[in-house]
């Protein structure tokens, strides 16, 4: 009997084969998108409003784990530092080792290397409450708050040693997308830090892991549902059939 030939339930062999085999490979795409993700990403609930309003307190995100040299400027991350407490902090780099971070620009802006940045992200028409200069030494990070008012960032620091940056090797992960609430998403990476020397990061594999996640979740249901609606069709077509002999 052909290979695509019916069963004793009704339905195709061929259709049974590839509806185990849709299965297999969804456990795969669906376990493996969770795997990936846990060795890649790490959730972070947001302990401060300190980043309105681009992440509010409360909110659970998820950052990448990455090396300190692999930061940018406008990368907001997770980061440890003695001066600040020795807990997990939030903020955004607005400066790297070199840098002479400034405000205020004719604008009202930040100014980084005398260049002024563009910050749509930010609740305030100025980027900061006060003005301040500050030279980043080499293999430091200058950070800030989102909210520019409240946030206690590396402008309270500007007297400690580096003037309020911290070392690269503090920083634990950046966060790439806010888990919850789901309809926030992903986190955009600034274009107004593109135009200096560096550039700006690139998005983690986060899209990538929730698509696998989604595919895999598709294909055991589909593949799942396939014998029980194949074996309803068929039998209503064995009714019809012996009806029409009858």
């Amino acid at each position: 009997m052909s290979g695509t030939g019916r069963n004793d339930d009704g339905h195709g062999r061929l259709g049974t084969v590839l509806s185990g085999l849709a299965v297999a490979v969804g456990c795969v795409l669906f376990l493996g998108g969770f795997v990936w993700g846990a060795l890649v990403y790490q959730p972070y609930t947001v302990p401060t409003d300190s980043m309105s309003p681009t992440v509010q307190v409360g909110e659970r995100v998820l950052a990448e784990r990455i090396d300190g040299a692999e930061v940018r400027r406008g990368d907001i991350v997770v980061f440890r530092d003695k001066q600040w407490g020795d807990m997990p902090m939030v903020k955004r780099v607005v400066g790297v080792g070199g840098d002479t971070v400034a405000c205020c620009g004719d604008d009202g802006r930040l100014t980084v290397n005398g260049k002024e940045i563009d910050e749509p992200y930010l609740h305030d028409s100025g980027p900061a409450a006060q003005k301040f200069n500050a030279d980043v030494p080499e293999g430091q990070l200058f950070m800030l708050g989102d909210e520019r008012r409240g946030s206690i960032d590396s402008r309270e620091h500007l007297q400690d040693p580096g003037q309020g940056s911290v070392p690269r090797s503090a920083v634990d992960a950046r966060l790439d997308a806010v888990a919850w609430p789901l309809n926030r998403g992903m986190l955009d990476r600034p274009e107004g830090f593109a135009v200096l020397e560096g550039g700006i990061s690139q998005p983690g594999p986060v899209k990538l892991m929730v698509g696998a996640v989604v595919t895999g979740a598709v294909l055991i249901v589909g593949g799942a549902a396939y014998g029980p609606l194949a074996g309803r069709f068929g039998g209503r077509r064995r009714e019809k059939a012996l009806a029409g002999v009858g």
